[in-house]
């Protein structure tokens, strides 16, 4: 075999393993998104957040993992925590708000955001972190699985880390509307068609059980609603009568067929809008 072929070979074999990609400069930020094709780390600069204080109607929820995450960021034992239920009252914000109360506290903590269709490349992006002085808060919004969807093996690897375990300076965060991550009717239906419906469900019942912290969400009344709106407009000084806030606040989520935090925002933006009040 000539040497020309041989350079076509290793040059096809190079292009086949690609050089694993290496770990960003993490001083550079403290949030980052993961993507791939090719792998790498992007640093988020300012970060799309609401003030913990802001947040309404989510006390419990609120005081049990802003505890667990202090207790991660200075190296202590933490939980996995998957934060479920009704839509638009604010899993993801607290995320973000508690990560933003670490940092205040002093204590370092990198947040990382990863897709849940890139879910089959997390075992690269742990051997990224893993040995790593950092400490990583992996976040992964609207996390939920379909039928015939593969990628809740690979959640797996988070939660467990298979042979290796899970890193120590990594702990994983998932929002979901599902408790249990799967839809109901998969879930019943691969129990009446199995030889022994218990074990043929019991795969992926057990990726909520293999997070520490259930966190519910239900949703908001109508006074958590409006205090809700009354605590954004104080917080960026939007000025409305009592009286003209409730009627047009009651009429937007009767109109949106909903209230939720989400819904609260929305009228709120709206408002910030008509009252020329910049956002930032």
């Amino acid at each position: 075999m000539d040497q020309e072929t041989l350079a076509r070979i290793a040059d096809a074999l190079e292009r086949m393993s690609p050089v694993p990609s290496k770990a960003p400069d993490f001083s550079a930020a403290d949030a980052f998104v993961w993507h791939v094709e090719p792998d790498r780390l992007e640093p988020v600069t300012k970060i799309n957040r609401v003030d913990l204080s802001l947040l309404i109607g989510v006390n419990r929820s609120r005081d049990t993992l802003l505890e667990n995450t202090v207790q991660f960021a200075k190296g202590l034992p933490a939980n996995n925590a998957l934060l479920w239920g009704a839509r638009g009252m604010g899993k993801s914000s607290l995320v973000k708000a508690i990560h933003a109360e670490v940092l205040k506290q002093g204590l370092g903590l990198k947040i990382v955001e990863l897709q849940r269709e890139d879910l089959p490349s997390v075992a690269r992006l742990l051997n990224m972190l893993r040995g790593r002085d950092e400490r990583f808060l992996l976040f992964c919004d609207d996390l939920s699985f379909s039928h015939d969807d593969q990628h809740y093996k690979s959640l797996k690897a988070v939660l467990d880390g298979g042979i290796e375990g899970r890193p120590d300076n990594v702990v994983f965060y998932a929002t979901s509307n599902r408790r249990h991550l799967m839809p109901r009717d998969m879930i019943e239906n691969e129990r009446s068609s199995a030889i022994n419906p218990s074990e043929a469900v019991e795969e992926k019942v057990s990726l909520s059980d293999r997070f520490g912290l259930w966190l519910g969400f239900h949703p908001c009344s109508q006074d958590e609603y409006l205090e809700m709106i009354r605590g954004y407009c104080a917080a960026h000084g939007v000025e409305i009568d009592a009286d003209t806030l409730y009627a047009e606040a009651i009429e937007w989520q009767a109109t949106r067929g909903a209230r939720s935090g989400r819904v609260a925002w929305q009228y709120f933006t709206d408002l910030a809008g008509r009252k020329g009040v910049a956002l930032t």
